[in-house]
This record gives structure tokens, C-alpha cells and sequence, in this order.
């Protein structure tokens, strides 16, 4: 048998962190993963610690991020549960270390200025930083797995853009949706996709028995939406929702179709689109996905139900926020980049 992959993760205490530590730990080709904090971080000293669900098994302590000392220990790749910034300033040191990384950020996944001015980045090294930018390869495997299984930074892409663009890249590769009438997503989340820091948005009186609207018309994940699905931001409407649940997302999506259609034309285009792709379920019309249905699963359920002028066409896509919208996916992303079962480690 090869060697096992060595891997280490930053960031392990967030809710993505914590869902990718435990992937890892029970992958058959990983051994145990090295996990790190930064030098000034001195809060935790195991992972036990902040999630008593790691206890036991000889512990998961923290160790100081050094690269030099990742590169003495042979660790291969590094994941990133980092916040944006953070992770937007650690990649440059990584990968001239030769390290590769796949980055759960926003950080990495943005080609276009307009897009990316919305982090607000402020790099060291601008030239470096514009030189990553166009390396990195946006992590989504349906789309992108030529690129992510030779790239040396990988960047996993948001949950709520999971569930659009895997909706809609079958028919707008197949030139079937009229972008001028403009798409609209009504996506819903739990809470654990707003993150881990609490504010007076998620506390859980401010949660129960609510459902909540929030950064219209500004979300980070509207940039990756429209820059892969290569439709226009005016030609866009996605408004994300807060639900009073821990976790999951239901987007539900509008659009016009540019010629009358029927069901099993639709049905076709997702079928060729997603054969052979492992984690995209599709529903059979008119049968719809659920939340419950994907939640601690990696996959990606998608359904649809088609107006009977042959037009209008409402598509409904969930998943586990944690897991195909983040952790999962960067497992999944790890398989590729090491010609591995695309499953492996995630059934």
C-alpha cells in the first residue's frame, strides 16, 4: 500500500472546520491531520476543547502555524477554514512552500475586480496576489475537475452558489435559458451558514419561529453566481434567507425558457449534463428535493417542474451547507486532486 497523504488544517475549530476534521480523520488514504492555529492564537490547545465531540483517541492538539515545520513534517496539503482575509494572506507563504491548498474562503474564488472589491482585500504583494488569483481554480468538481486535479490552489466555492450553479449550468451550457428575462433565486440557509461568531442576527431569539431576508442585492456568493454561470449581474436576482434550522439549503430558482419545451427534454439536459457525476442527485419531475432529504450527506439533490406553456420553469436544488457546501466539497476536491474515487471518504 502507498504512503498515506499528509494533510494539515487551518481554522479546525469553525462549524466547516470541525465537519472537515472529522472527514478526514476517517478517509482510508489520510493519515491523521495535522491541526494549527496562528502564533498569537492562544484560546485552545486541543480540538476536545471547543468541540467535546473529538474527545478521546489520543487527543487533537493544536500546533503553531510555521510553514518550514510543514514542510520538515512532509505535509502535503493544506486546508484553509479560515476567514477570508486570513486566508487571503496566508496562500502566497503556502504555495511558494510548495504546498498545495484548498482554501474554504471566499478568498481565491473571484477573477473579476468588481466581484472580488467586495472583501475589501488589501494584499502584501499585489502582483503575487493577481498572479494567484488567476491560478487558483474554483473548486466545483461538476464543472471544473480537469483543472482541480493539477492545481496547486483550489478554491472550494460558497454553499448558496453551490446550489445555484449546479441548478442552472446544464441549461445554460445548452443555451436553453433567455438571460434577458433575468434569473431569480429565493435560497433558503440554516444558521450554521452564517458562521460561528454570534451577533444579534443569529442569536436563537432572533432565529425561532423566523425567516429572515438578508444582504439583498449584495451577498459575496451573487460575484461567483454570475462570473460561472458568465450571466450578467443585472440579469441576476438572488436573495438569500435565514432559517430557524442548524443547517441545509433550499434554493428555488426562476427562469424563462427561450423556446417551449417539455418535461423530458429538461429531464435529458440534466441527465447528459451530470452522468457520472457521483454527487448531484436528480429528482424526476414533479417530484421536488427537500432539505432533510441531502442534510449530512455530500450531495447535491436538484429537481424541477416545468409550466405547462412549456416556459416556465421553476428549479429547486438543496444540500448540506457543511458538508457539499463546504467541507464535503473540499474532500471531494482533495479525491481529485489526488486521482482518487471522487467518493472516497464521503459515503
Amino acid at each position: 500500500m502507498s504512503a498515506k497523504l499528509k494533510t494539515a488544517v487551518m481554522g479546525a475549530t469553525g462549524y466547516s472546520g470541525q465537519e472537515l476534521v472529522r472527514l478526514l480523520l476517517r478517509h482510508p488514504r489520510l493519515e491523521k491531520p495535522v491541526l494549527l492555529q496562528r502564533p498569537s492564537d492562544t484560546k485552545a490547545v486541543d480540538l476536545a476543547e471547543v468541540a467535546p465531540a473529538f474527545s478521546g483517541n489520543g487527543g487533537y492538539p493544536f500546533e503553531r502555524l510555521e510553514f518550514s515545520a510543514l514542510k520538515n513534517k512532509a505535509i502535503d496539503l493544506l486546508f484553509l477554514a479560515t476567514p477570508h482575509e486570513v486566508s487571503r494572506s496566508l496562500v502566497p507563504e503556502a504555495i511558494s512552500c510548495g504546498l498545495r491548498v484548498i482554501d474554504l474562503s471566499g478568498a481565491w474564488r473571484l477573477k473579476q475586480t468588481q466581484h472580488r472589491s467586495i472583501y475589501n482585500f488589501v494584499d502584501k504583494d499585489a502582483v503575487t496576489a493577481a498572479e494567484l488569483t488567476e491560478r487558483a481554480v474554483y473548486g466545483l468538481p461538476e464543472l471544473h475537475s480537469d483543472h482541480i486535479a493539477s492545481a496547486a490552489l483550489v478554491a472550494n466555492p460558497g454553499c448558496y452558489a453551490t446550489s445555484i450553479i449546479l441548478a442552472l449550468a446544464p441549461l445554460m451550457q445548452a443555451g436553453i435559458i433567455n438571460k434577458d428575462h433575468g434569473v431569480v433565486s429565493d435560497s433558503k440557509s440554516g444558521v450554521s451558514g452564517a458562521g460561528k461568531e454570534p451577533n444579534s442576527r443569529t442569536h436563537f431569539v432572533s432565529v425561532a419561529d423566523n425567516l429572515s431576508a438578508y444582504s439583498v442585492f449584495n451577498h459575496r456568493h451573487l460575484g461567483e453566481i454570475a462570473e460561472q454561470l458568465k450571466i450578467d449581474n443585472g440579469n441576476l436576482i438572488f436573495t438569500p434567507h435565514l432559517l430557524p434550522i442548524p443547517r441545509g439549503i433550499l434554493s428555488t430558482i426562476y427562469v424563462q425558457l427561450n423556446r417551449a419545451m417539455d418535461a423530458g427534454e429538461i429531464a435529458q439536459c440534466f441527465h447528459d449534463f451530470y452522468v457520472g457525476k457521483p454527487w448531484v442527485r436528480l429528482f424526476a419531475s414533479p417530484q421536488l428535493p427537500q432539505i432533510q432529504f441531502s442534510l449530512h450527506t455530500n450531495y447535491c439533490d436538484l429537481g424541477f417542474c416545468l409550466d405547462k406553456d412549456g416556459r416556465r420553469l421553476v428549479l429547486v436544488s438543496c444540500l448540506d451547507n457543511l458538508l457539499k457546501g463546504a467541507a464535503g466539497q473540499a474532500v471531494q476536491n482533495m479525491n481529485l486532486m489526488y486521482s482518487w474515487c471522487e467518493k472516497e471518504g464521503l459515503n
